[in-house]
């Protein structure tokens, strides 16, 4: 990976945490080069969709990864549940999933903790004079993503027969104690772990499922169970606005997966793009393999709402950018990402077809575009000029 920063070294002291992150389909080989050499991960290893690794660096350095879609703290991975039983059974299998192993789910509270903790004491130096645009920036992307999770815990009544036991318990009365109970059992846990569990902690659970799973149970029925299980065990209060905690609960046919999200905003939503053109991760794929280097000249010559070139902007400044494009449309739309991310001085953009470039033969070292082709746009008559479209490209190439 040509990465335009330097590689983090881990803090004398600190422990490695265990982290997964959901990336998109081919995307892992990148995340996996990209926490190596920008974390010095260990233990890394993939599925399809996920990759798990093992660091020491700080929240900051992990909110910089570029390849991922979300990132999540590991709280457990277990091979997938058993479905030779009955619904019963399969009930009684998501239900130990946080029955069996109290101690891991503490431990990695107190670690979830102690990462924001680290990360308030940093931000404290800089929250004094706040960005306006970005805090607002933030707040709308905030309020779409709270509107899309109208379907999650303790919504449905679907599988009240099921659980009757689980349902006639008072949170109040019985819940509480118990997790009480638990906690004076095992001080030295929160003696040296520095765990804060009391009834006031709240959280929801986000539940994916997929495979035979999803054939008998909904993802919020999956969701009801492990919630009241939760509530059961660690006195919690269910939260679905506004909780201290999010929950992430992936079960399928090859793996179960329970993570914390650390960032309320996925990764691949970068703060300096205004205006989604190009997938972020993908841009930011194809320029670490572009391989761009200082004082080079960079040209994307369908450059769209400016995608590719704000990526590798960000990633490597010391470079000289050109964006072109035939449409107004799409050239205002890139100039307004370029402005709102304060690199007008960085990227130079203008009007032409891009089989007829201003450029010098041989006057440009890198490009990096986005051919509009596949699904997303019909085969046309226009197809026919690709040829011309590469021979002007080959022109430009610097040899």
């Amino acid at each position: 990976m040509a990465d335009g920063g330097k590689r983090e070294r881990p803090k004398e002291g600190r422990r490695c945490s265990r982290y997964f992150c959901t990336a998109g389909r081919g995307m892992e080989p990148f995340f996996i080069e990209e926490v190596q050499a920008r974390l010095g991960a260990t233990q890394v290893e993939y599925v399809a969709g996920k990759v798990f690794f093992s660091t020491s660096v700080e929240l900051s350095m992990l909110k910089k990864l570029k390849s991922a879609e979300r990132l999540f703290l590991l709280l457990k991975k277990c091979p997938p549940l058993s479905f030779c039983g009955n619904k019963r059974r399969i009930i009684q299998d998501v239900q130990k999933l946080v029955n069996e192993n109290p101690r891991c789910w503490l431990h990695t509270i107190a670690v979830w903790r102690s990462l924001y903790d680290q990360a308030a004491k940093q931000r404290n130096f800089y929250q004094e004079y706040p960005d306006p645009k970005k805090l607002k920036l933030e707040e709308e992307k905030h309020i779409e993503n709270e509107k899309q999770k109208t379907q999650i815990i303790l919504e449905t009544d679907t599988i009240k027969n099921q659980i009757k036991d689980q349902q006639k318990c008072d949170t109040h009365n019985v819940l509480l104690p118990q997790s009480r109970l638990f906690l004076e059992n095992t001080p030295e846990l929160i003696q040296d772990q520095t765990i804060v569990c009391d009834s006031y902690f709240s959280f929801r659970v986000s539940c994916r499922c997929s495979g035979i799973l999803a054939k008998l149970f909904t993802a919020q029925e999956l969701g009801k169970i492990i919630g009241i299980a939760l509530m059961k065990n660690f006195g919690w209060k269910a939260n679905l606005r506004n909780p201290d905690l999010e929950i992430f609960v992936h079960l399928n046919d090859i793996y179960s997966v329970i993570g914390i999200p650390l960032f309320r905003l996925p990764l691949a939503s970068r703060a300096y793009i205004k205006t989604a053109g190009l997938r972020s991760t993908i841009a930011w794929a194809m320029t670490s393999l572009a391989e761009i280097k200082a004082g080079a000249f960079v040209l994307d010559p369908m450059c769209g709402l400016g995608t590719i070139l704000l990526e590798a902007a960000n990633e490597w400044p010391n470079v000289y950018y050109f964006g072109s494009d035939i449409s107004d449309s799409q050239l205002q739309g890139a100039y307004s990402n370029i402005r709102d991310a304060s690199l007008i001085d960085k990227i130079e953009l203008f009007k032409s077809s891009v089989t007829e470039l201003p450029f010098l033969s041989e006057s440009i070292d890198v490009i990096l575009t986005d051919i509009p082709f596949g699904k997303k746009f019909k085969i046309t008559e226009d197809m026919k000029f690709l040829p011309r479209v590469f021979q002007e490209l080959e022109r430009l190439q610097t040899k």
